[in-house]
């Protein structure tokens, strides 16, 4: 009797200009988008099987950690390449940021794309392989998804959703709640920066000197700010309503006042000038790799320190202080030396930031 080897099967070669409803109906044509493209791209164990779920051993997340960390998040960010980014690295660094603010290790991601018909193969390329790098960059791993395609004009050109699991390790405590007087405000750099690039990319704005959106991964800042100072209190990325909202956020659940003083908020003089070209206020401009940071005030030098020698905190700074009173407010000494309250954004500055 002969023996005989069956030869592995070959993935479908991805060679469509564009994308078509075809790539989104569940055939041939979305297994050559999916084994031709994303598989190669996000290849790893769990994600190699095809199954609807990915399947994550239980005891290995036990070792890392006593808590689950699980996140999700929508980019729908216009337009999907912007100086600085894109919508891909925005969709891995936005969700693994959010998962790295609790004091998570981030480990797995999940990716769902909603595909408007005739996006080109080219642009879907530069965006997945953008992806890629920011999950190699973090080391996460994208084990599960789906790809939907919708009609033209059903969507602009394409949205992604990531959901996100990470592991909190044992005695790290971070919340919103935990601010108390005495302690510090720290900000890992320059405010406003992402929201100006979106909004020249957008307007075309002719512009002297180019900004670049500060979108990053921070979970490796994160790491290093919780191994040299366990006892932070507060942690949170300013992403949408930017400085402002997280302060207010704080400051609301935390039932204390937080003041912040005008001429330690670092500004790039571009975003200044853009913001009073525009009638905007940095303060409320979204980021999406800036941390505001709460920690008890004798640890606020070292851990300063520390950040700046950390790529992604190069510019931090104490930009402010906790208070009892009055709770729930956060109160801003403007560089003339008055003093004026720091509200919650109200509607929206600038939509589809992120």
């Amino acid at each position: 009797m002969k023996s005989s080897t069956r030869e592995p099967r070959k993935p479908p070669v991805w060679k469509a200009d564009v994308v078509t409803l075809a790539h989104g109906s569940g055939g041939k044509a979305m297994r050559e988008l999916i084994e031709g493209l994303l598989l190669p791209s996000f290849d790893n164990e769990q994600l190699s099987t095809l199954e609807d779920q990915a399947r994550i051993d239980i005891s290995e997340l036990a070792r890392l950690g006593n808590q689950l960390a699980f996140t999700t998040d929508s980019f729908v960010v216009f337009p999907i390449f912007f100086p600085g980014g894109d919508i891909g690295k925005l969709a891995v660094a936005g969700t693994v940021n959010d998962l790295a603010v609790c004091g998570a290790k981030p480990l797995f991601l999940t990716c769902s794309f909603i595909i408007e018909e005739g996006l080109s193969t080219a642009e879907l390329t530069r965006i997945v392989q953008s992806m890629k790098a920011t999950a190699t960059e973090c080391g996460v791993a994208i084990v599960t998804g789906d790809t939907k395609v919708v009609e033209r004009g059903a969507a602009d050109k394409i949205f992604i959703n990531t959901a996100g699991i990470g592991v909190i390790e044992k005695n790290v405590s971070i919340g919103a709640n935990r601010a108390q007087p005495g302690d510090k405000v720290i900000i890992n750099g320059f405010i406003g920066d992402h929201g100006c690039a979106i909004v020249s990319a957008r307007e075309d704005l002719a512009l002297e000197a180019s900004i670049d959106s500060d979108c990053r991964q921070l979970y490796g800042l994160i790491s290093k700010m919780i191994s040299n100072c366990p006892e932070i209190h507060c942690m949170r990325d300013a992403t949408r309503g930017g400085l402002a909202t997280v302060l207010n956020e704080f400051a609301s659940q935390s039932e204390v006042c937080i003041k912040i003083f005008e001429k330690d908020i670092p500004i790039r003089p571009e975003v200044r000038g853009v913001c009073e070209i525009l009638g905007l206020d940095p303060l409320y401009l979204a980021n999406e790799g800036k941390l505001v940071t709460v920690v008890p005030s004798e640890h606020a030098e070292n851990l300063v320190s520390v950040m700046r020698k950390t790529e992604g905190g190069e510019m931090s700074s104490i930009i402010g202080e906790v208070l009892a009173e009055p709770i729930s407010t956060v109160t801003m000494k403007t560089a003339f030396g008055g003093d004026r309250i720091v509200d919650m954004l109200v509607g929206d500055q600038l939509p589809r930031i992120c």
